[in-house]
Order: C-alpha cells, then structure tokens, then sequence
C-alpha cells in the first residue's frame, strides 16, 4: 500500500511538470513539480527516488495551496527510506497581508513509527516583510492530531501551529527559501525545516538544492527523534 502510495504521488508530479499550466473551472493554478534520481550499480544497487508538487490558485479574497511528496530510498533491495506526505491549504484573504486559514496535512513514513499521521489546523497568518525581492509571512492558530503507531495503538492530541515562510529573490535566476514550522502537541512536538535555493536554468526549468530537518520531540523506542534529508532536484515552473 506505501508503495502505491508513492507511485500516485511521484505520477502526479510527474504528469503535471509538462503542463504550461493548470485550468480547474475556469481558473489558472500556478506552481512547480520537482523529481530528482539517483541510481547506481556494481560494488552497490542504491535509488533515491524523490518528487515534489506545489500548485497554488488565487482568486478575489481566496487562495488555494497544494503540496504532494514522495521519497523512497534502496541500498542493495533493502528500502531504507519511504514517505509520502499530502497538505491543502485555503487561506481567506481580509486584507492585502492578512488572512485566515485552515490547513489539512497527511503522513505516511514508514520509519517512524507510525503508520500515519494526520494534522488539522485554523489560525491567522500575515505578511510582516513585503519587498520587491523578499517576502516573510507568518501564522499561527490551533488545531488537532490524530496519529497511529505502528503497534496499531492511537495517539489524539490538541496541537498549536506556528509556522514562517521566508522567500528571498537574490537575483532574476537565483532564489533562496526557508519554511520553519512547529506543531506543538500534548504528546509530541514536530518541528520542520526545509531550506532552498533554487537556480534557474531556462526558461520555467530551474535546479534546486533543499536541505530539510524534521525532529519529534517524543518517538517510539529505536526510532531517531531527528531525521535529515539533502535532495537536488529538477523543477519545472508552470
């Protein structure tokens, strides 16, 4: 089933990267789909497979925002590494740089001890730095958790998210991103970190290097609390 999952995921993504863009009743969805390979053979039989999709639509005072992952990892027909995860966000825009939203995300790692896990949240968000070349919004707002292990036991918990997007355009081919979130829960707290910088190539395809951090405060017994991941990927803008 986790591999289903991440054939869906990846073939979304990969599908979506040839499109000039979106079209859903009658609206344009922009946004960028990433896949990156690596595969050796010989001495070692390694593959890191991983794809990412982002699309956000805007219109009058509503904004929609999607976001798919998948990776899997191999050394020598072992997976040692499998996650797939699924966010939407909509946003209610009341003014040029304040919003209210609500945000759904699911996860499926199979190294962590869950078989998933499943966050919703409301809050507010706004836009405290909006230059030409670099932006920073910040949110925050309540929410609830539910997670299973992979024991088959059940973890539901009130959790409150707090969350920053910094975007900086250094120069017309090159952008640097960071995205900072905390989902702070009675039973464990799960801090993200997810650093880019993104140069482009031609035209809407670009290469970006990401550097992600995510650490769970409390995790099952032989599970790291801190995973890390080093991606370079080809993105196609649409």
């Amino acid at each position: 089933m986790r591999k289903l999952h991440g054939l869906i995921l990846a073939s979304t993504i990969t599908a979506a990267a040839p499109a000039s863009a979106l079209e859903f009743r009658g609206t344009e969805w922009t946004g960028a789909g990433e896949i990156g390979y690596v595969a050796t053979t010989g001495n070692t039989d390694t593959s890191n497979l991983t794809a990412r999709l982002g699309v956000t639509n805007e219109r009058d005072h509503w904004r929609h925002k999607l976001a798919l992952e998948a990776l899997n990892t191999e050394d020598d027909g072992n997976t040692t590494a499998e996650r797939y995860l699924a966010a939407w966000q909509t946003d209610y825009k009341f003014s040029e740089h304040e919003y209210l939203f609500g945000r759904v995300a699911y996860e499926d790692d199979k190294f962590s001890g869950y078989e998933y896990r499943i966050t919703e949240t409301v809050g507010y968000g706004r836009r405290v730095l909006n230059r030409s070349n670099m932006t920073l919004d910040l949110e925050a707002g309540p929410g609830a958790r539910q997670s299973k292990l992979e024991d088959g036991n059940t973890e539901n918990e009130f959790v409150a998210r707090i969350a920053a997007r910094y975007a900086w355009q250094i120069s017309e081919h090159a952008t640097f991103t960071e995205d900072l979130s905390s989902d702070i829960g009675e039973d464990a707290t799960i801090t993200k970190s997810i650093t880019g910088l993104q140069a482009r190539i031609n035209g809407n395809l670009a290469m970006k290097l990401t550097f992600t951090v995510e650490n769970t405060s409390d995790v099952p017994d032989g599970v790291d609390k801190t995973d890390t991941e080093t991606a370079v990927t080809l993105v196609y803008g649409f």
